[in-house]
């Protein structure tokens, strides 16, 4: 049997042209680290690390190759937003963020209200739209910090970001996004969207590899962020103290190079093929998904049914049956690999009502074809009956 893979939401397969080799050729040819020795491997392997940097502030419009030592690197995009939400905020400090957040923005959260930081959620529809204007009686004296999703994971619909950042810009609070669900496919504009910082993962729709992420911020931001891990960072050296910096403040220990080298390979193959026909693609496919199912029975589809403002993730609730269960026959009887359950998100669930059968996921990347998304309607045609 085939295997037909619709998990691009959890990470992208298969990854971009060149990614295994750029991974292969450092592990095999260079080996060693950078910022501790000046010979001619670690230049080398130095300068594929800030080519990547350069590749990423292009990429989402950050100001120039001058601005590289703002793109910090982590080991993913969860780590980036505990970097930002715990370095960032103190007690009694107020922040806000969607009903659709992922685990990895709630879950530093409510830990930070332990020490007095609290939170309000912007309320976004059932079909998780969301009204940038409902932030503004969110807003108090003590709001610090907006923080949104670009795009849900669970049902893919994209939020206003540029709209946000133009009212987090006349009330001069820092604005941060997460663009896990959205970064290679759709264009961001770090300026155009008046951004603090933008969290990032290589290994989604950057088609990179898994263990690398990290996060573009300004140099105002940076200033107000306590860095959470301390180290060598092969700078200062004759100091005991973190250097102040970027991107050394928050980049110490040995970093992910081999990740690094497969993210470079991946930004390269981006840049080439262009996001626009990505997207294109992408929601192509999905069209043809939601006009399907749309005609089923028994079927619920969660969030939008239409292509317009989302990424290509569709969530289905197959009414009266076990969406663990049709997850589990879509692999064995159809080779088809989805995901079932919260996604990680169990608030975006409640927003959408799906809360706590969760949903049977698909999310198509633009090397699916035509002719997968084909078989998935007719298993769930029969899945549904």
């Amino acid at each position: 049997m085939d295997k037909i893979y619709f998990d691009n939401a959890a990470t992208s397969y298969p990854k971009a042209p060149g990614v295994a080799k750029a991974i292969s050729h450092y592990l095999d040819e260079i080996g060693c680290n950078i910022n501790r020795s000046s010979y001619q491997d670690a230049v080398t392997a130095a300068g594929v690390v800030l080519e990547t940097r350069e590749l990423l502030s292009q990429l989402f419009h950050f100001d120039s190759v001058a601005s590289c030592a703002n793109v910090v690197f982590t080991p993913s995009i969860t780590y980036s937003l505990n970097d930002i939400v715990k370095g960032f905020l103190k007690p009694g400090d107020h922040c806000i963020v969607s009903s659709l957040e992922h685990n990895s923005v709630m879950r530093p959260l409510v830990q930070m209200q332990k020490v007095g930081v609290s939170f309000d959620r912007i309320f976004c529809d059932s079909d998780g739209n969301m009204d940038p204007n409902a932030i503004l009686p969110l807003i108090k004296p003590n709001t610090r910090l907006v923080l949104l999703t670009h795009a849900s994971n669970v049902c893919g619909t994209v939020l206003p970001i540029a709209d946000v950042g133009r009212i987090c810009k006349d009330y001069q609070i820092p604005f941060v996004v997460d663009s896990a669900q959205t970064a290679g496919s759709i264009d961001i504009d770090f300026k155009a969207c008046n951004l603090s910082a933008l969290t990032f993962t290589g290994h989604k729709g950057l088609l990179g590899p898994q263990g690398i992420g990290g996060f573009l911020l300004t140099n105002d931001f940076a200033a107000q962020i306590t860095s959470l891990i301390a180290g060598g960072t092969g700078s200062v050296s004759d100091l005991e103290e973190m250097p102040d910096h970027l991107p050394d403040k928050f980049e110490s220990g040995t970093m992910n190079i081999p990740g690094i080298f497969g993210l470079n390979a991946a930004l390269q193959y981006l840049k080439e093929y262009g996001l626009g026909p990505i997207h294109k693609k992408e929601l192509q496919l999905t069209k043809v998904f939601l006009d399907g199912v749309s005609l089923l029975p028994n079927l619920r589809i969660v969030g939008r049914k239409d292509i317009k403002d989302r990424v290509a993730v569709v969530s289905l609730d197959f009414i009266g049956k076990d969406n663990g269960e049709i997850t589990y026959r879509l692999e064995s009887d159809y080779g088809m690999m989805t995901r079932c359950g919260m996604h990680c998100a169990p608030n975006a669930h409640k927003t959408l009502q799906t809360f706590p059968q969760g949903t049977v996921r698909f999310s198509f990347g633009h090397e699916n074809t035509p002719q997968e998304v084909e078989k998935a309607l007719e298993a769930v045609a029969i899945l549904s009956r």
